[in-house]
């Protein structure tokens, strides 16, 4: 039972790092990278809970679906004139 807490607490911590660096992150792609971090971390929680199938559910739509589209749109939202600016 100890270290089923353990676990728990630590996942915890990196659940809100993970929120914390999508709040902090300046790029937009940096945080989309740590919000399926974050959402990932929320899908362990649940699978420490005994819920695979809402963890799987997590995965596949939120990780799988939401972030691949933040992504997306992220990049093909960017305009040239920000990327020459940011390179020089």
């Amino acid at each position: 039972m100890a270290y089923a807490t353990i676990a728990f607490g630590l996942f915890a911590a990196v659940t809100l790092a993970f929120g914390l660096g999508v709040v902090l992150a300046r790029d937009v792609f940096h945080a989309a990278l740590l919000l399926g971090g974050a959402l990932t971390s929320v899908a362990v929680h649940y699978v420490m809970l005994r819920a695979e199938f809402i963890a799987a559910m997590q995965i596949l739509v939120y990780v799988g679906g939401v972030l691949i589209l933040v992504t997306f749109a992220v990049m093909l939202t960017r305009s040239d004139t920000e990327t020459e600016v940011n390179s020089v």
